[in-house]
This record gives structure tokens, C-alpha cells and sequence, in this order.
């Protein structure tokens, strides 16, 4: 600030010195920049002289530019520099705009110059729009919605909501069609959902397959649930690109807002919360606190869950399976339990969809067939020989898509001595409902090393005989939900039968689970059932413990 008053003090030496206007006025037209000398005569600044740079630009008849002169002159201050603009919106000049004062001058007078800003602001401006602009869609991008999201808040809008859209196997089609059509399909939706709002709402793609909605509400919070239902209607009709049809379903989270919320960034993130939560009703959701307070606590599990993997702070613990018409052990299934540093013990049932979730069911599953096959190799070392039983470990269908499981498979075994024979991987059925024809390639290759495969949790899931038929799939696993209470119900009775002679006819064993009473355990090997584990023989076990039970049974 003081260089550039310093030079126009320089450039406007002779303003002081020149007797006459014209003489000020030639010294003036040396300076490119708009340039005048203005002065303070009973409160009311004036121009008395300027150049025609001024005179181009038309700042003479400027409303706020003499309350700006005079404050300054009013004021004790030496120099001030401050950004100005003028004209409208399309015309809109930007200037650095710097008034000095002249010391010598008796009346209050100051050199007001201006430096045109307007070519780099209008660059900054189109960097920044394009910034905040998704170059495929032509929306808003993350921070660009964030951007109007932030200028609603500071209006102080007393209503609205943000809407966050994910897409249902996008990631699907784009592997299967390729990245063009996947853009393609991206461009389409973004036309469709842009038709099923309102003039006034802003639409933004946020992420690869997530788009974000910004709501004004007028009435009440039901018009949030209006629109969800008009984009979901829009997004009903199946998509044609080139020779496909594709039909798009999205998960959608809401998240409302008032004059009272402050971050967008939270508003933001609520909506996601909300939109997880959608991805499993299948219907639109709008965000609860105890939703972000349960997001919060499986975060925390997350990390906690990782932490104990690396440290290999988790343990097995192993159920016997036992042969329902001698009581002879036949195998152990190996299940994975945890305690935490402060002594927490968590239930597998909320660590291992948390596991699944975050894809730690990968390293966790690799984890539990080493620790078992390890485990079983100890035991055949005690026996001198091979002990008698073999043991299952349970495969994710996380694990199953993302790990080259039948590679992995094979190391192990090859690391704990033992043969394919001794070891059983249960999956459920929901592992078929994705891509069966891949899941097909995978147990096959499986079935390679030897090992069995049993499917886990039978009748439960979506599988048919004709996968059933086509899998290589050893044994049937009967869910428990068909043992309880199977004494007391016909229907129970005729299911079980029913599964029993299915794998009869396909020439599998069958495993009833959850028999907690002996005469349950005699009933269904009177129908035909191989082998059953449930607390009527034993609970899961440590490693010592299990051993001992085996020798003991099986003595």
C-alpha cells in the first residue's frame, strides 16, 4: 500500500505544482490508469480534475463512489486501498480502488486512482465455477453443493432438506457395459431426476454414483418425501443405451435443516447416514440421531476391529458336530469371538456384518482358516497321528467376491500339513445371489484342493435346486430356525423331511444346528439326519477343551 501511494504521489507531483487545471490535467493524462483529484469542500467531495482514463470508464457519475471520497477525507487517514466494483451483472467492472491524501493541499483533497481487476477476477470466477462444476453431468460437483449449501444457511432459510441418492449396482453396470456406457447411464439419470424436481431445488452429483438434492420447503416436511418418491418413480422406467435395458434403483437419505444449523458439512453427512440406512429397507429414509449414534459406534468398532486383527487380539472357539446316531465327534465348527483391550467381549453378530461392511472380513476370514488349521494340526501332534474330526470354517460372501480364496485355501493347508479332506467351508446362500456363475468358478476351484463345502443356514436364503443341482456342494446345513420347536410343529417336521430327502436325492450329508435337546437330536436322526451340533452336546470350546471333549467322545 505505501510503494503504490509513494508512486502516485510521484507520477502526481506536479498536481501541486502546476498553476492551472490544464497543466493538472496533462500531468493526469500521463498516468494509463483512471485517475483524479478530488477534495472536500462544506462535507461534499468533488472532482476537480481527472483524466480521460476516468472519463471511459464513467466513474464520474458513480452513486457510491463520492460517500466513499468523503468518508476518507473525513478521517485522519494517510492512505486506503479497498476492492470496488461497478455496473451490472454482465457489465460488471472490478477495480483496486486507492485514495492517498495530499499533505500540502489546505483543504482536504486525496489522488483517487483505480486499477482495473476485472479480466483476473472474471478468470478467478471461471476457475472456480469449474471447480465446483462436474465436467459430465454439468451439475454442481461435491463442493459446489456444498458451496449452496453454505449460502442457504447464511440466508437463514427457515426450511429445507438435503436429499443424498445412491445408485444401486452402478458399479455392476460399469464393469460389465464399460466406462462410456456407465457415463452414459449417469447422464441419463441426472436428466430424469432434474425433471422430478422444482424449478427452485438444486441438483449436484456428489460422487461417482451419488447425486445430492437441495430443498426448499414451503409447507412441511412430507414435500421431502413427495420428491423422493418422484425421483424414484423417474428412476422406475428401465434406461435403453445402445442395445441394453437397464433398470436403476437408488437408496435415498434425507436429512432436514433450519435457521439454526450451522455446518453443511453435518447435513451432509446425516443425509449419507440416512441414505445407508435406505440401502437396507429399500425404502427412502430420513435421519435419526440414533442413526449418526449407531454410524458412530460401528466407526469405532471398525477401528477397534482392525487394531485387533493386526495385534491378533481375536480367538476361536470351536463347536463339536456330532454324529446323531453314535454321539461320535465328527468335526468342530471353528466360530471367532472377541474381547477387547478393556475387556469387552463382543457378540460376532454386530462384529461381523461390521467386518463385512468395511471389507476387514477379508484379512478376519484369513485369520480364522490359519488359526483352525493350525489348531487341528496341534491336535493330530497330541494324537500322534490324526485325530478323528475335521473342522469347518465359514466363509463370507465378502470374502468369497473380493479374495483369490482358493489361493488362499491352498497355503493354508500347505502351511498346517494337512490334507483338503480335513477342512469344510460353510457359505450361506445369500453368497449365490449376486453372481452365481462366478461363485460356481470360485467353489470349484475350491473343490480342488479337497475340501468340503457345505452351505450354511439351508432354507433360509434365495438358493434353488437348479444351483443347488449344478454347485459342488457337499453338505446341507439345517438353520436352527426349522430345529426349534420342531417336536411341537407338523409344519417344522415336513420342512426338515423335505430338506432331508433333497440331500438324499443329491447325495449330501446333512447338519441339523441348534439342538438343544437330546430328543430333538434322536428325533431327526430318525428322519433321516446325519449329523447335529447344538448345546444338547456342547457349547463352543476352547482349543484345550475341544480336544479333551474329542478324546473323551470319541475314546
Amino acid at each position: 500500500m505505501a510503494t503504490r501511494a509513494t508512486w502516485l504521489m510521484r507520477q502526481t507531483a506536479t498536481l501541486r505544482e502546476s498553476p492551472g487545471l490544464t497543466a493538472q490535467q496533462g500531468s493526469m493524462e500521463l498516468v494509463p490508469i483512471p485517475l483524479a483529484l478530488a477534495s472536500l469542500a462544506e462535507g461534499r467531495a468533488r472532482f476537480e480534475v481527472h483524466n480521460r482514463a476516468f472519463s471511459r470508464a464513467r466513474l464520474l457519475d458513480e452513486p457510491n463512489l463520492k460517500p466513499i471520497v468523503e468518508t476518507f477525507l473525513a478521517s485522519a487517514a494517510e492512505n486506503e486501498e479497498r476492492d470496488w466494483q461497478t455496473g451490472a451483472a454482465v457489465e460488471r467492472r472490478h477495480y483496486r480502488l486507492t485514495l492517498s491524501r495530499l499533505p500540502q493541499r489546505a483543504d482536504p483533497a486525496c489522488i483517487v486512482s483505480f486499477v482495473d481487476q476485472t479480466a483476473e477476477v472474471r478468470t478467478e470466477e471461471t476457475l472456480r465455477r469449474e471447480m465446483s462444476t462436474d465436467s459430465l453431468t454439468g451439475l454442481p460437483n461435491r463442493g459446489g453443493f456444498t458451496d449452496a449449501l453454505e449460502a442457504s444457511i447464511a440466508q437463514g432459510t427457515a426450511c429445507w432438506a438435503v436429499l443424498m441418492i445412491d445408485l444401486d449396482r452402478f458399479s455392476r453396470f460399469n464393469a460389465c457395459l464399460g466406462s462410456l456406457t456407465g457415463d452414459e447411464l449417469l447422464i441419463t439419470v441426472a436428466r430424469r431426476i432434474k425433471g422430478a424436481l422444482r424449478h427452485r431445488d438444486t441438483l449436484a452429483r456428489t460422487g461417482g454414483d451419488e447425486f445430492g438434492v437441495l430443498l426448499t420447503i414451503d409447507a412441511g416436511r412430507e414435500e421431502a418425501d413427495q420428491v423422493a418418491r418422484r425421483i424414484r418413480d423417474a428412476l422406475a422406467t428401465p434406461f435403453r443405451l445402445s442395445e441394453y435395458e437397464l433398470r436403476v434403483s437408488c437408496a435415498i437419505g434425507i436429512a432436514f435443516g433450519d435457521a439454526g444449523v450451522s455446518d453443511a458439512e453435518d447435513v451432509i453427512r446425516h443425509a449419507q447416514v440416512a441414505m445407508k440406512k435406505s440401502k437396507a429397507t429399500k425404502n427412502a429414509e430420513a435421519y435419526q440421531t440414533r442413526a449418526l449414534d449407531s454410524a458412530r459406534a460401528e466407526f469405532a468398532m471398525e477401528t477397534a476391529l482392525r487394531r485387533a486383527i493386526e495385534s491378533e487380539q481375536l480367538n476361536l472357539v470351536y463347536q463339536p458336530i456330532c454324529d446323531l446316531g453314535t454321539g461320535r465327534v465328527n468335526g468342530f465348527e471353528a466360530l471367532a469371538r472377541w474381547t477387547d483391550e478393556q475387556g469387552v467381549r463382543h457378540e460376532p453378530g454386530r462384529f461381523i456384518p461390521v467386518a463385512e461392511e468395511s471389507g476387514l472380513i477379508v484379512p478376519l476370514g484369513r485369520w480364522a482358516l490359519d488359526s483352525a488349521l493350525r489348531t487341528l494340526a496341534d491336535w493330530d501332534r497330541r494324537a500322534g497321528g490324526d485325530c478323528g474330526a475335521t473342522v469347518a470354517v465359514n466363509l463370507s460372501p465378502i470374502q468369497l467376491q473380493r479374495d483369490s480364496i482358493a489361493g488362499v485355501v491352498r497355503r493354508a493347508l500347505h502351511d498346517s500339513g494337512l490334507a483338503g479332506a480335513r477342512l469344510k467351508l460353510e457359505i450361506t446362500e445369500s453368497a449365490l445371489i449376486n453372481d452365481p456363475d462366478r461363485i460356481a468358478r470360485v467353489l470349484t476351484g475350491l473343490k480342488e484342493t479337497g475340501v468340503s463345502i457345505a452351505m450354511d443356514d439351508f432354507g433360509t436364503g434365495f438358493s434353488n435346486l437348479a444351483s443347488l443341482q449344478k454347485l459342488p456342494i457337499d453338505v446341507l446345513k439345517i438353520d436352527r430356525s426349522f430345529v426349534t420347536g420342531l417336536l411341537t410343529d407338523r409344519d417344522k417336521v415336513a420342512i426338515v423331511r423335505a430338506i432331508l430327502g433333497l440331500a438324499q436325492a443329491l447325495g449330501m450329508d446333512t447338519v441339523a444346528e441348534g439342538i438343544e435337546a437330546i430328543d430333538v437330536g434322536q428325533t431327526l436322526a430318525a428322519l433321516g439326519c446325519t449329523l447335529g451340533q447344538g448345546y444338547a452336546y456342547a457349547r463352543p470350546l476352547e482349543p484345550d477343551a475341544a480336544y479333551a471333549f474329542l478324546r473323551e467322545r470319541n475314546a
